[in-house]
């Protein structure tokens, strides 16, 4: 029990300086960037540098084919990104399983939309692989974070992350 009060109080820090530095933004831009997105971007920084590692490692170390190494980096990425946007970005205490079963339909959408659609069409157009997916990752990002707070977490977060 004393592990739960650990994360949450981490959790906790970690969306109070979120805060903190929105709330610094210029221009009167606090009024329209949440703290959950500054968070979504760290956390999925983060994830998505996990996800080109696996990727490097699986295809260019491993001689894994591209369209699995890309799938497998993908899987390991999101899994990790939904755990730390659920705890330390959405706090979320609702049940995990309808969560995660919203979130797969989700990721697989995003798959096929933008891992494998733009991703493995800039790749066949002659883009390097990296700066396809990152291109990709793009594209991914704004979707993910749309979905995440509204769709996946939308009904968890308190007012005051809601705005």
């Amino acid at each position: 029990m004393e592990h739960a009060s650990v994360t949450e109080s981490v959790a906790d820090r970690f969306t109070r300086w979120c805060e903190a530095v929105v709330a610094r933004l210029p221009w009167g831009l606090d009024r329209y960037v949440p703290a959950t997105f500054l968070g979504f971007a760290l956390i999925n920084s983060f994830t998505f540098g996990v996800d080109l590692l696996l990727l490097t490692l699986l295809h260019s170390g491993l001689g894994v084919a591209l369209w699995l190494s890309i799938t497998l980096a993908y899987i390991a990425a999101f899994g990790l990104s939904f755990v730390l946007n659920r705890t330390f970005n959405f706090h979320s205490h609702a049940p995990m399983g309808k969560q995660a079963a919203v979130y797969a339909v989700v990721i697989v959408v995003n798959y096929l939309a933008f891992i494998l659609g733009v991703g493995s069409g800039l790749t066949a157009l002659g883009l390097e692989y990296h700066l396809a997916r990152v291109l990709a990752g793009g594209c991914e990002a704004v979707y993910m974070y749309c979905a995440m707070r509204w769709i996946v977490f939308g009904r968890t977060l308190s007012t005051a992350n809601s705005r």
